[in-house]
């Protein structure tokens, strides 16, 4: 395979993560973070390793500046975005209106935004909207699937989805960065699989939030056991990740990859920590004081779900009640409510 040249913008844990199979592969990698990152570009230059993760770069990546994004972006195949959530509007605004239409732009970055008609679209989308209106036409690709950063730098076997318009341009990138534990499937389902993967934010915290609840419970002596609660709340999870799927219009596989990143970010990362301290009884505030610098998408995603559904139910296209994990988990983190006040009696069904 002819090597590919490729921008990393976003200095962050899933950027520095994307790096690891696009060095191996033999790619000309250049790394560009965002205002934020410059510390991290900095010890990522003086020591070959980002500063809040374990494992240093594969030699061979390049660094830059945020205001050296021009120069990383000369003569690329294509760019990754890898910023986070709140870089969505920088990312449009800073790169992508001043970025060649001619290069092709993937991202790695899980959100949704929710519209006045309660419709949830992807980021993708935002930001083709947002350019169409400075009279810029791009298509833009995505990442989507069960991947935690940590996992696909120490190379676990691990399995993501591109989903995109353009079959030729997500087959290029799939060769680029695809390795013997980086494993890339394609959909056109651009949607459905990045309302799948970022809905899947929300639901692990409440999943989380259940662990913590029963850990606080018996002094975490019996922490190996709990998986009827986990499992409990992790089934209602799935229920309303798909009620809302199905409004969506996305495919099943779309809607399994997103139900596999419920399971794995249940299993470990930012959210997880998330959730087990308040579920342990810590306030937000306290939270987020432990997870100092740590960027939490799902407490953007909760309100935008929440708002969302609201409007859909006023809409007559769907039922609040039938998304009663969904309000628990917002009223945790928007009004303080108890998170073991689970509403399990809301979790039943008759199907008979």
């Amino acid at each position: 395979m002819a090597a590919k040249k490729i921008a990393i913008i976003g200095l962050g844990q899933m950027g520095s993560a994307l790096a690891f199979p696009a060095i191996e592969n033999g790619n000309e990698v250049r790394l560009v973070g965002t205002p934020h990152d410059a510390q991290a570009v900095k010890e990522s230059i003086e020591t070959g390793k980002h500063p809040r993760l374990d494992t240093p770069f594969p030699e061979g990546g390049k660094f830059y500046y945020c205001d050296q994004w021009e120069e990383a972006v000369s003569g690329v195949d294509f760019v990754i975005g890898a910023v986070s959530s709140y870089g969505v509007d920088w990312f449009l605004n800073e790169i992508l209106a001043h970025l060649s239409p001619t290069i092709p732009v993937i991202s790695a970055t899980k959100g949704l935004y929710d519209l006045e008609d309660g419709s949830l679209i992807s980021y993708p989308e935002y930001w083709e909207r947002g350019l169409k209106e400075m009279g810029i036409r791009r298509s833009i690709s995505a990442i989507g699937g069960p991947c935690t950063a940590y996992e696909l730098m120490h190379h676990d076997q691990t399995e993501v989805a591109f989903c995109g318009r353009n079959a030729t341009l997500l087959r290029m990138m799939r060769k680029a960065l695809q390795t013997s534990y980086f494993h890339i499937s394609l959909t056109r389902d651009v949607l459905g699989l990045e309302s799948a993967v970022a809905l899947k934010n929300v639901y692990a915290l409440a999943v989380s939030m259940a662990i913590g609840t029963s850990h606080s419970k018996d002094g975490d002596t019996r922490s190996d056991l709990h998986f009827n609660s986990q499992a409990g709340v992790f089934y209602q999870a799935s229920r309303e990740m798909l009620r809302i799927l199905q409004i969506q219009r996305a495919d099943t596989d779309s809607v399994m990859m997103g139900i596999g990143d419920l399971y794995v970010t249940v299993s470990g990362g930012r959210t997880r920590k998330l959730g087990m301290c308040l579920g342990e009884g810590k306030t937000l505030d306290e939270a987020l004081k432990i997870l100092d610098g740590t960027t939490l998408e799902s407490l953007v995603i909760i309100k935008r779900v929440m708002a969302a559904v609201e409007r859909m139910a006023q809409r007559g296209m769907l039922d609040t009640a039938d998304f009663p994990l969904l309000r628990h988990v917002y009223d945790v983190v928007e009004n303080g409510a108890d998170p073991d006040g689970i509403p399990w009696d809301k979790f039943i069904f008759e199907n008979v």
